[in-house]
């Protein structure tokens, strides 16, 4: 026999595998809380209805910090930045306005976009007012799809794992690329 292993080399390689997988998971876990809680730059555009939208997101080791970018009446654009302070105060009145249920976020979202305070929270109220917030705005439905609605930056689609329609859509595919509803049979023998 050519092709023997032995029961225990098969049992100490799969133990070996879920240690290892269980260490790297360890491992993992404090990073991504970190990542969560890293200060953000932001760059919000105001749109023609009104309303505003995150185009750039990126955690950031200084304080957090936005571009906003605002058209007037005549087209032109301005840029101005917002300081730390600027976007506690921002976030921490939305945040208030949302416990009385006076806030964009209470509701569904009905277009792309919401006011400055809303937009603000939203993309860095943990940063901004502290992890117990954070975790509050993250747990709510309704901020989420508001944020989904009004970050477009590629930072968040891909801290939010991608599109849902687009895996909802596409086949599974199986561990080896084979598309998992499309079975092939073949038979082998080990040993001989």
């Amino acid at each position: 026999m050519k092709h023997f292993m032995s029961a225990n080399t098969i049992i100490t390689g799969t133990v070996g595998l879920a240690v290892l997988s269980a260490l790297s998971g360890c491992q993992s876990a404090p990073e991504e809380q970190a990542v969560e809680a890293q200060n953000k730059f932001i760059v919000v555009e105001q749109q023609p209805n009104g309303k505003y939208v995150i185009v750039e997101e990126m955690p950031t080791t200084g304080p957090s910090r936005a571009i906003i970018k605002e058209t007037d009446e005549n087209g032109t654009v301005t840029e101005r930045v917002m300081s730390e302070a600027e976007m506690k105060t921002l976030a921490d009145q939305e945040y208030k306005k949302m416990e009385e249920g006076k806030s964009e976020l209470n509701a569904e979202p009905k277009s792309e976009g919401m006011g400055l305070g809303g937009t603000i929270l939203a993309a860095a109220g943990g940063a901004l007012l502290g992890n117990m917030i954070g975790n509050a705005l993250m747990n709510n439905k309704n901020v989420q799809r508001h944020q989904d609605m009004s970050n477009r930056s590629a930072y968040h689609r891909s801290a939010a794992g991608g599109s849902k329609s687009a895996t909802s859509n596409s086949q599974k595919k199986s561990f080896f690329g084979n598309s998992a509803s499309r079975s092939t049979s073949s038979s082998s023998s080990f040993g001989g």
